[in-house]
Parts: C-alpha cells; structure tokens; sequence
C-alpha cells in the first residue's frame, strides 16, 4: 500500500471518521487490511478491526505479520480473542495464533472458546512440534465412510461442507477412522447411487504422518502436485490435513530464515525493527569475520621477510581470499540447495565430493593458468611471482570446492541448519586456510 494512502487512513482514524474509513474497507481484500495494519501501530490496528466484521476481522489477523501481529494481541483481552478471531479461524490458524502467546495468555484464551470441540482440537495440535506436519495441520476436513451409499455420501457431504470455506478433497475411512482413499468429487456426479463410496474411491492416497518434517511435506506435495495433504497418526487414522496455502507460507518463512543465515544474520530481523534488535543480529558475525580478519593479519605477519622480499605478491592477496570465499560459497550453495530439494542425500557424500573434485580441479587449472599468463606478461620471467600467485589459487580454489561441500553435508548429517555453510562461516574460514596456503608457498618458492 501506498504511504499517501496509509497517511490518509491514519489521518481518518485520529479523526474518528469511522463512516469513511469503513467505506474504504469494504472495498479492501483481508491481505490488503493486513498490509495496512502492519504498517500502524496497535492502537490503530485496533480502530480498523472494529471496524470490520468478525469473520473479515480473522482473515485479516492470520494474513499479518507475526511481530505486528503479536504486538496488536497484545493489548487485546482474551476473551475478545477467543471470540471475535478464534471462533472465526480453522484450527491450525489459530493454532498459530495462538502458538506464540505466553502459557498464561493461551490458557485464558482457550477457556474463552464457545465451541467446546474446536478448543479441544487446539489443544491437541498446540500438543505437536510446530516444525512437523502435526503442528502445520488443520482439522477441518470432509470425511465419509467406505461403506456409504451415494446418497448417504452426499447428504453427509453437505452437512459437513456448512461449515467450511474451501473443500480440497473428499477423504474416505473405514469404520476405524482408517484413511483408506480419497473420494474425487467428480465421482460423485457420475457414479450411480447404487454404488458405494469404497468402489469408486481413489485408493492409496498420498499421506504423511504426524511426526513427518515440514520439508518432507512440501516435497511430496511439489512432486505429486496436491492442494492438500492428509495427516495420519501411527496407525493410520486420519487426523488432518495439510493445505497448500500454509505451506507456502512455511516455505516462504524458511526462506527468509535460510537467506539471512546465509547473510551472516544470527536471527530473524526485518527493516521496521529497530536500531537494538538490528544491531543485536548483526554483530556477532561482524566480531567473528573481525577476528578472522586479525587472525589473517598474523598470518601475514610471519611471512613479512618473503613479501618485502617480493613486494609485488601483496598484490595478490585480495585475489587469493576473494576467489576462495567464492568458491567455497558457489559449492555450500549447490550442495545446499541439493539437500534442500530432495535431489541430495546426505549419505552421498563421497560422491559428491568425488564429483566437486573434477570440476574444482578444471576451474583451478583453467583460473591458475590465466593468472599465470597474466603475471608472465606483467612482470616478466619472475618465477618466484608466477608460480607462486599461480600455485597459491589452484589449492585455494581445490581446497575451498571441497570444504563448501563437505560442511554443509556435515551440518545436515549433525541435524544443524546447512545454510549456515553459505554464509561468512565459508567465507572467514577460506580467507584463513588460503592466507596460509599463499604464505607457505610463497616461502617454500623463495
């Protein structure tokens, strides 16, 4: 939204034109509101959702940022929660809702819930790690019985479908809340009344269970291409589903998460934060990259009689570090990628280090020998300088593809976030190792 725009709403609400700005909101999608409210301060967030109604109000509170979100709930009274925005959400909505309020506040919260079934089955998912399937999963289903009629089927059909917005999929159980298939909808114009649900059903569903990771969920539902996912316990009983929308959203969370940590941001930070919260992010790789530069430093240190012997080669060092952060970086960010997409198992990785090998070996030859050339010209036949420069970025290069895939692979194995691999982590350690690498050929070529 435009900032005239929001400073024409925050305007109309210092003036209590309450008319007006309903006006406007009518005329505004629930993401729109939600924009809107990101971008005002909690008291005024609040003016705009008295102004909407109670089922408009719940769309706009789950489409909002989380820290403006928290901060708006803030100075909501529970029971207002309950029933203006809980009654009003599917369960694992308000399962993320509620998620990140304190035990107190949750508490009074769900106490405030009319329905007394929803609150249960809040309780229940709130019950399961939120980084699996169980605490992504909404329970709002349409469910029929294998031994139903058609008619029966469709009678219960739309029972159930008065009470939810979107109908995915049509899931079939036996008399065990087994889920045994899902039923097509297009089955349900076609197939004669005669028949029953279990002989028109599509058997063997795609399903994932309760404990199952995130990432292995949005993989199944990239590659068979669903709309939603069923969520079975241990014994196969159906328990929930998961839709598309939800994760997205995990996906596009991950992302950030994944991309900041890879920037050297030690936690989750946005723009709107303020000077504290950037700084405190920000810092702590700062103080580690600023050791690792005074450990460079030292390095050098000890190889100043061979530089003052061949001043030329300090030329160099911006080269040697820069094409090693590179390398390693370009490595840890396939190899993460890899892993992250399914198409790398951590288990391979001999292989994959077999195969960065020949294709560090390649781009060390061919970057070593243009350097090569490149010192031939420039200085003439100073062996000292050519070979050296030359010899320095072809270990930099090799060392640095190997190391770029072998942590990440090792961080996925220790169950630790790999793209921390593609971050000043790479970076700092091959700045090091190949400060070292030219000092020590550097003196063994003197």
């Amino acid at each position: 939204m435009k900032e005239e725009e929001i400073e024409r709403i925050q305007q109309l609400i210092e003036n209590k034109e309450a008319d007006q700005l309903k006006e406007i909101l009518d005329h505004l999608h629930p993401a729109d509101i939600a924009e809107l409210c990101n971008e005002l301060d909690a008291e005024e967030a609040r003016y705009i959702y008295l102004l909407l109604d109670n089922e408009k109000a719940a769309d706009v509170l789950v489409e909002m940022d989380e820290d403006a979100r928290n901060e708006f709930l803030d100075i909501i009274p529970s029971d207002v929660i309950a029933k203006r925005f809980v009654d009003n959400m599917d369960s694992d909505d308000a399962v993320e809702i509620i998620r990140n309020m304190d035990d107190e506040k949750q508490q009074e919260v769900l106490k405030q819930i009319d329905d007394v079934d929803q609150a249960g089955d809040i309780v229940d998912l709130l019950k399961y790690d939120e980084d699996t399937a169980g605490g992504l999963m909404g329970t709002e289903m349409v469910v029929v019985n294998e031994n139903w009629s058609m008619p029966e089927c469709l009678r219960e059909m739309r029972q159930q479908a008065e009470e939810m917005d979107e109908i995915y999929y049509v899931y079939v159980v036996d008399d065990d809340e087994r889920l045994q298939g899902v039923f097509p909808l297009k089955k349900v114009i076609t197939s004669p009344s005669v028949s029953k649900v279990k002989h028109v059903m599509k058997k063997e569903p795609i399903s994932v269970k309760e404990d199952t990771p995130i990432d292995e969920v949005v993989q199944l539902i990239e590659k068979y291409n669903l709309v939603a996912i069923p969520v079975v316990d241990s014994i196969g009983r159906l328990v929930g589903r998961i839709t598309v929308d939800d994760v997205m959203d995990e996906v596009r969370e991950r992302g950030n998460r994944d991309y900041q940590l890879a920037s050297g941001l030690s936690q989750d930070v946005e723009t709107d934060d303020n000077v504290f919260q950037q700084t405190k992010a920000r810092l702590p790789w700062l103080m580690i990259g600023m050791l690792g530069g005074i450990a460079n430093s030292m390095i050098l240190g000890n190889f100043d009689s061979t530089f003052a012997a061949h001043p030329e080669m300090a030329l160099y060092i911006p080269l040697i570090g820069g094409t090693g952060g590179n390398v390693g970086t370009q490595s840890s960010a396939i190899v993460v990628q890899g892993l992250a997409n399914n198409s790398l198992d951590s288990n391979e990785t001999w292989k994959q280090l077999l195969k960065e090998s020949v294709v560090a070996l390649i781009n060390a030859s061919i970057i070593s020998m243009i350097v090569y050339i490149y010192n031939i010209v420039r200085f003439g036949p100073n062996e000292t300088v050519s070979y050296s420069v030359s010899l320095s970025l072809f270990a930099v290069v090799m060392f640095a593809s190997l190391f770029g895939t072998l942590v990440p692979m090792t961080l996925e194995k220790m169950k630790i976030d790999p793209a921390l691999a593609t971050g000043p982590f790479i970076q700092i350690t091959n700045d090091i190792i190949g400060m070292l690498l030219y000092g020590g050929i550097t003196l063994l070529l003197s």
